[in-house]
């Protein structure tokens, strides 16, 4: 049996129009573009024996949750995985499909430090020099 604990992480851009100073009486025209860009990262984390799994999808929802569950449980072919998961809505939505060879367990609402898998963000931040 493997024990693995899921996470999911947002990355992306967002561009923050700021004002500028200009001479008196000088008029000056800045374009500017807000970009709301996002991509997510879904990982999960075998914490006793240090395997990973983990995908770039361009959502969260339960049809893209089920293929990251499929990924995961083929990389486990011949083990039974019990996974613990937050309180996404995708996590309980009825039309997540979750293999035979794998168990979806809750975690507490409001308990990421029960969570090992929170830690690949701040892993992955220092990694990047993300401040």
């Amino acid at each position: 049996m493997r024990v693995l604990f899921q996470d999911e992480g947002r990355f992306g851009r967002i561009s923050d129009a700021r004002s500028c100073w200009a001479p008196l009486l000088l008029w000056l025209f800045v374009c500017s573009q807000l970009v709301r860009e996002y991509i997510y990262a879904y990982v999960a984390v075998c914490p006793a024996g240090g395997q990973m799994s983990s995908m770039i999808l361009p959502w969260v929802d339960a049809r893209l949750m089920s293929i990251f569950l499929a990924q995961t449980a083929a990389q486990f072919p011949d083990e039974y995985c019990v996974m613990f998961l937050d309180g996404a809505g995708w996590h309980k939505a009825h039309e997540l499909t979750v293999l035979s060879n794998m168990r979806l367990l809750s975690l507490p609402p409001y308990s990421p430090e029960l969570n090992p898998a929170e830690h690949v963000w701040g892993d992955l931040a220092l990694r990047m020099r993300i401040p």
